[in-house]
Parts: C-alpha cells; structure tokens; sequence
C-alpha cells in the first residue's frame, strides 16, 4: 500500500505557492489532463499573481477526438470551424510555461497552441510536431522515359485506389495535386523547380513496395525529395489572438498544416530563438510547414524575431501586414459598408471606435483620404462591418481602408532562412522596419519583399521606415514565384502605374549587405520615394545557370530621390 501511495502522489502535479507566483509541475500526461490542470490553476490564481506552469515530461500527447472545440477565425487560413486544439489559453494573465524540451505530438488535424486574449505570457522549451504530417514525402528511385518510380517515407500512411495515391491519416486523406522537390544532400529546393505537377494518378504499386506513375520531369533525379502537398491550411502550429506582451523562448515549430506561428490583433510579440524547422540534420523529412513560417496579421506595438531558424517550409519566414477591407456600400458622408475580400481571410476583428484609418485607391494605391478616426463599427456576419467615421468624407464604393493604429514596429534579426519554397522576409508596415544581419540561403523566391495589396491578397500597407542592412544572401531566385522580381523585390501590387501620381513606399535603405548569386538581378523597385542602395559586396557564383528575365542588377520603375552605388 505504501508503494501504490507514493505512486500516486508522483502523478500529481506540484503546486508551490510563495511571492505571488504559484509553480505548478506537470509530469507526462495527455493532453486532455494537461489542459484541465492549467486551467484549474488559472481560475483560482489570485488577481495580479503569476502561474509557472514546469513539464517534466518529455512527452505530451494530443488527439483531435479529446481536444477543446472552439470555433476561431484566423487570418489567412481556411475557415472552416470548429478548430480542435491540444492546449488552450485564454482570458487570463501572467502566465509562464517552462517546457525544458518537452515534446507536444499532436494526431490528426489539430490547432496545437491557441492563445486568445491573453497578457504577459512566455511559453519556452517546447517542440511542436505531428508523426503523421499532411504533406507526403517521398524519394525518387528511378526516372526514365516520362515514367517515374518513387518510394514513400516510411511514415506516410497510404493507399492506391482507383490509381490514386491517397495519403490519409487520422480523420483525414488528401490525393496531392503539386509538390515541392528538395535536393538530396543539400535540400535545396531544385533548380527552376518551384512548384510541380505530380505523378500521383494511374499509379501502380510494384512487387517491392515502391510506386510507378506517368511522370515527365527530367529535373526530378534518382534521390530527390518530393513533399507531395494538397492545398488546405487550416490551421497554424501555433495561434495568438487578442494578446498583449507574448514571449516565445526557445519554441520550435516542426510541423503544421497551416502557419507554423499565426498572430493577429495583438499588441508586442517577441520570438526569441523560435524555430519552424526539421529536428536536427539528421531529420529525414525535408519539409516543415504547409505555409509560412511565422505570420503577423494587424498586429501592433513591437514585433521582434531574433536568433531563430525557418527552414523548409513552404512558404516565406515572415510576413507582417494588415488587411484592408473593400467599400461595398456608401451610406452618407461618414458611414459606409467595407467588406474582407480575401476567402481566408475574415471573421475576426478589423478595427475599434478611435483607431485611425485611412482610404485607398485600389487601382493606383494612392492614398485616397485624409487620416480619419472610427467613431463606430460593427460586425454583419462574419465578412461586413458597418463603419462610422468622425469626419465627413467622400467615400467611393470599391475604395480599400486601412487600418493605421493596427501596424507595428518590427525587428527581424539574426535570423536564418533556408530551402524555403517562395520567399524570405515580407513586410508591410508604416512603422519602423530593421532587417538585419540575416543569413537568406536558398530562398528560392525573393529573400526580401515589400509588398501592399489591395487587389489580390489585400495585405496593407505602405512602408515608411525600413533598414535592410547587414544581411547575407546565398543563391535566391532558384525559382519565380509572385512577386519576385530580384533578390529584394520592392513590389506594390499597382493596377494602374501609369496614372499614379503619389508613391506608395518611401524610407528604405539597404546598406552593407552581402549579395552571393548566380544570376543578374539585385533590386527591383517600384514607386518609392527615397530609396538607398550603398556598400554592398556582390559576389557572382556560378552555383545555377542564370535565367531570370530581369537583366539588370538594379530595376526602378517610378522610384524618385534614389541613391544607387
């Protein structure tokens, strides 16, 4: 009996109280304990006290069956709820989640981390993967004569049916429909093969397990990688809504199926360390996310992404925008019906009564307004607001508004990106921009955009402030995808250039980079006024062929007050 006590009592957290914060320690459990210990402790945490929650497991389950159901709309994912989520934070404070390399495996589709309206929390040493990942990968054995064999990994769950390859899991199955192919030793996405068609119909499975499909890629060798993906992203690894002073330490992303970091409508996030990328080098998947590594959607105070590694993902390391919404109905003078227009993006919250907000004309992105406050606002369903503004006006259906207190500051330092499908850093913010001392390798896009879209994507804004400074930048460009007209492609999306007659971007310098490439173009550059370009060591390499269309080093349309050296 003694023996069956003390047992017991190991299994159940520890809870110390002294100086007003509360320690609790978690052994290995399932998910669905986990999140009932928490969320007791933070019902009966004292006001203005702080929750240390320490696991001491090395491993924590989750299932999509026994997860917390709620019903969340994230910017730029699928909307298709409710979401099922392995650890759910919301309505509370002062909270600090000390991992010490604690593994969350997650089954299934699931949101693995949800944070709504939530201040003051640190989350470290946590390492967030799925066993059975959406994406397949699988190695190519043999190619010859348009018909290529291929072999699975060893964690993909299959079947043929009909001649199709089905890769299914918990819940779920996908026939993918494109692919991304990594190089063998370097895992490098190959060469001028961004985004491919796949042979996953009339397969046949051979006597040795391996499959045989029509195929016709000569680029795809013996040994190359291929992530066989669909096209959903339902959710991110990690998701942060209606926060205030978020920490992640020391937090690695290695798989989702959306967004591996989501954050929207929260004020100061700082990434310390944070990783969307593979195990280790020894990891046999070649891939990470479904989509971006880390995504900021009308955030605002300071974002900061520090000494972290995004790596394989199949989409760029950063991207900090707003969204801007489209008039679709003017009432009078002061009050109009502005609508998401973007089938991913909508449902959550735009603006609030005192925020300032101007408007845009979508087809030269001029801007088409003075500032103005929001006096009201209100939801209709989950795609319209009925907006009243302070000021009288003279609003314009199809005019995009955007939303100016809901941008940040942003600091994306130190970092490094590697065999990414698409691109590298991406930003559209007013405020205060430095992009610095970065190592871009193997983007194989554009490593850096500066973007503003209220035509297609509706991701604001102009940018006003940017330092690109100190980077290195090792063979970008490996494959065209929107947008990347050069290594650091400064590209509005602008319907009608020609009639514009304001410039979008303006306050951007790039100083002492190191640019390493195989082909011609360095900068593309459209409507910006004041635009540095100075010290910066161009290295040619001869690592590809050079075939880019852009054939100048340095590409400017409408840019005024430029210095170029």
């Amino acid at each position: 009996m003694k023996k069956l006590f003390l047992s017991l009592i190991m299994l159940l957290p520890a809870t110390f109280a002294y100086a007003g914060v509360r320690e609790v320690k978690l052994p290995k459990c399932n998910g669905i304990k986990l999140n009932a210990i928490i969320s007791k402790e933070i019902k009966t945490l004292p006001e203005n006290d702080t929750l240390k929650v320490i696991l001491t497991g090395k491993k924590y389950s989750f299932s999509p069956d026994k997860g917390i159901e709620r019903s969340l709309w994230i910017s730029n994912h699928d909307q298709d709820n409710p979401k099922s989520i392995g650890l759910l934070l919301e309505n509370c404070s002062n909270i600090i989640i000390e991992g010490n390399d604690a593994d969350f495996m997650f089954e299934g589709r699931m949101l693995p981390i949800a944070a709504v309206n939530v201040s003051n929390l640190t989350i470290s040493g946590i390492h967030i993967d799925f066993p059975t990942p959406h994406i397949a990968q699988v190695e190519i054995i043999e190619n010859k004569d348009g018909i290529i064999t291929y072999r699975p990994a060893e964690w993909v769950n299959y079947e043929i049916r009909d001649g199709k390859f089905i890769h299914k899991g918990k819940g779920w199955e996908i026939h993918p429909a494109w692919g991304i192919p990594f190089e063998a030793d370097t895992r490098h996405v190959v060469y001028r093969q961004g985004d491919i068609s796949l042979g996953t119909s009339n397969v046949t499975q051979l006597p040795d397990g391996t499959l045989q499909a029509p195929w016709n890629n000569p680029a795809l060798i013996p040994g190359t990688r291929i992530a066989m993906r669909g096209w959903g992203r339902p959710t991110p690894g990690i998701f942060i809504d209606h926060c205030k002073d978020v920490t992640l330490n020391d937090v690695k992303v290695h798989y989702s199926e959306g967004m591996g970091l989501l954050a929207q409508n929260t004020e100061n996030i700082t990434l310390s360390g944070f990783g969307v990328c593979l195990r280790d080098e020894n990891d046999p998947r070649y891939f990470t996310t479904q989509a971006d590594a880390t995504h900021f959607s009308s955030c605002w105070g300071k974002i900061t992404s520090n000494d972290g590694l995004y790596e394989g993902m199949m989409d760029d390391a950063i991207n900090v925008h707003g969204t801007y919404l489209r008039i679709s109905e003017v009432i009078d003078s002061t009050t109009v019906i502005a609508r998401y227009m973007h089938n991913q993006t909508y449902g959550f919250e735009w603006g609030a009564p005192g925020e300032t907000v101007q408007l845009i004309a979508p087809k030269t992105m001029e801007i088409s307004s003075p500032e103005i406050k929001i006096a009201e606002i209100e939801p209709i369903e989950q795609k319209e607001f009925k907006i009243t503004f302070d000021t009288p006006i003279n609003p314009q259906v199809g005019q995009g508004i955007e939303n100016l207190t809901r941008t940040p500051e942003v600091e994306f330092c130190r970092n490094t990106i590697r065999n990414n499908r698409a691109r590298g850093a991406l930003f559209s913010t007013p405020r205060k921009t430095l992009c610095a001392d970065n190592l871009f390798d193997h983007t194989s896009g554009s490593a850096i955009l500066l973007c503003g879209d209220c035509n297609g994507w509706f991701e604001t804004g102009a940018c006003r402030d940017v330092t690109i400074r100190g980077n290195r930048f090792i063979n970008s460009l490996t494959s065209q995808y929107q947008f990347t007209n050069a290594v650091i492609s400064i590209y509005p999306e602008i319907p009608d250039l020609n009639s514009q007659t304001k410039f979008f971007h303006s306050g951007i310098t790039i100083t002492d980079n190191i640019f390493e490439t195989f082909d011609a173009p360095l900068l593309y550059a459209k409507s910006v006024n004041g635009l540095i370009f100075l010290n910066n060591t161009i290295i040619k390499t001869t690592a590809y062929p050079p075939y880019h269309p852009q054939k100048a080093p340095i590409y400017l349309e409408k840019v005024t007050n430029a210095q170029i050296q």
